[in-house]
């Protein structure tokens, strides 16, 4: 049976997360809070009321079909391929650029060196993306809400990721959008805001980290009639629950028992909860996985929230209290965050109450690594394949703690989710591999110089015997 999307803002809307709210809105207002309570927004669906699949083997029918039928472009798309999960546009304002062409990875190498029995470690590499991040995700459907409502301006704040996949997305739209993107001072990585610049967006650099950048672009989004592209958008998180739906596809729908990401604005474990929670309500999964968010230590506010001062999400009534408290004590110490996995160096989440409610619904945890952890665990994962971006490892070392807490299992399946592509920030991966005393370090081998250009000249021989030396075999006779 072929499904056809349509809009249905009557089965469709946006609706407060707050239980003593709950105030709805629909799809076509711009909002990115609840003016009542100032809470965040979800996009709610009355699937009863919505032509479902009845099975999630339904969308392996979409396999055959990209490319050859009338909508082979969305069945292509990693994201729309699901759209049936996504019914808040219609297929004709969908803007897709071929975004979660992705792969579900199962490492035993890296598996063993983490402690894992074999065929139990899977590596969700998002960086195969059309802007190398998982970010696409979310912006192929920010970006066709955007187009449906006749936006012409988007912004952004950005650590990176965030700022490549706006910038690509505004200039695959047609009409093309402007995009504009606000980055804190000497807080990107090169290779992300390359990206940005070589894709058009207007850049502005704001004197602050990245939660100055977010709070200047939520103030002045409504005053120029920007169209925010920050997770706060509860459309971006729509589009990042298909990367769940890719990892239970890759494992031919069997649901894992951990998946393990990265915590920075907390916008994928968010939509990760949000999606499981759906999927098992509606009746196409029988059991849902627990979820473990790794965050750095110089930027760990989940984890002081829910593991130092228990916080929990309550049904939505969590204590905010103890979050205000944390927060004043940020501002009264000056805290800045600080880690070398930019992508995650954030202080103020904004997504904060979503992932507490994502840990209660998956039974969930949070844990800190070091920025050492996260740089071994990188290069440890290049060294079996995948080259990803420090944030990414994080997952990775977070599963290596969590096996010797005992929490994690050598026998669970465990999928971990690595966000980016290593090219993201390769001055990180060459400052790791060259500096002194690195546990995984591959430093490149000096051989000295030859011919001419030597001082004084050396011998084919002599050559030949320095790179001997550096394979660590004899010199042939």
């Amino acid at each position: 049976m072929f499904v056809t999307v349509t809009v249905m803002s009557d089965k469709v809307y946006q609706v407060c997360i707050n239980p003593d709210c709950r105030q709805t809105f629909g799809i076509d207002e711009i909002l990115f809070g609840c003016p009542k309570c100032d809470s965040l927004l979800d996009v709610e669906y009355q699937w009863d009321r919505l032509n479902m699949p009845e099975s999630l083997e339904f969308f392996e029918t979409r396999w055959a079909t990209k490319g050859f039928r009338a909508e082979g472009h969305l069945d292509f798309s990693g994201v729309w391929r699901f759209r049936e999960m996504l019914q808040f546009v219609g297929k004709d304002d969908i803007v897709t650029i071929g975004e979660g062409r992705t792969l579900l990875e199962e490492n035993d190498l890296v598996a063993r060196e983490v402690g894992m029995k074999p065929q139990r470690l899977y590596l969700q590499y998002e960086g195969l993306n059309p802007s190398g991040s998982f970010k696409d995700n979310g912006m192929t459907a920010a970006f066709s809400l955007a187009r449906l409502l006749g936006r012409k301006r988007v912004a952004c704040a950005s650590t990176g990721n965030t700022s490549a996949s706006l910038a690509m997305f505004a200039h695959k739209t047609d009409p093309p959008m402007q995009g504009i993107v606000f980055i804190g001072t000497g807080r990107i990585a090169y290779g992300k805001l390359s990206q940005a610049l070589d894709y058009g967006a207007l850049t502005l650099q704001i004197e602050g980290d990245f939660d100055a950048c977010l709070r200047r672009v939520i103030e002045v989004s409504d005053k120029l009639g920007l169209y925010l592209m920050n997770s706060v958008n509860p459309f971006r998180l729509e589009g990042q629950k298909a990367i769940m739906y890719r990892v239970l596809e890759a494992r031919n729908w069997d649901v894992p028992d951990w998946i393990i990401c990265p915590g920075g604005n907390l916008g994928n474990c968010s939509a990760f909860g949000k999606a499981f929670k759906e999927m098992y309500e509606i009746g196409l999964i029988k059991r849902i996985p627990r979820l473990a968010v790794i965050v750095a230590t110089g930027a760990n506010t989940l984890y002081q929230v829910h593991e130092t001062d228990a916080v929990k999400w309550n049904g939505g009534r969590y204590d905010k209290g103890k979050v205000s408290a944390l927060y004043k004590h940020m501002d009264e110490t000056n805290y800045l965050p600080h880690t070398i996995a930019s992508a995650i160096e954030i202080s103020r989440p904004v997504n904060l109450p979503k992932a507490l409610r994502s840990l209660e619904i998956m039974n969930g945890l949070v844990r800190e690594v070091t920025d050492e952890d996260i740089l071994e665990h990188k290069a440890l994962i290049g060294r079996y394949g995948l080259g990803c971006e420090p944030a990414s490892a994080a997952s990775v070392a977070g599963l290596r703690q969590l096996i010797r807490e005992q929490v994690v299992s050598p026998d669970d399946s465990v999928v971990c989710i690595l966000t980016g592509h290593e090219l993201k920030d390769p001055d990180a991966t060459v400052k790791y591999h060259t500096g002194i005393d690195m546990k995984a370090a591959n430093p490149p081998e000096p051989i000295p110089p030859t011919g001419r250009c030597a001082n004084p000249p050396r011998k084919v021989a002599d050559d030949l015997q320095a790179i001997c030396a550096a394979l660590g075999e004899k010199l042939p006779d």
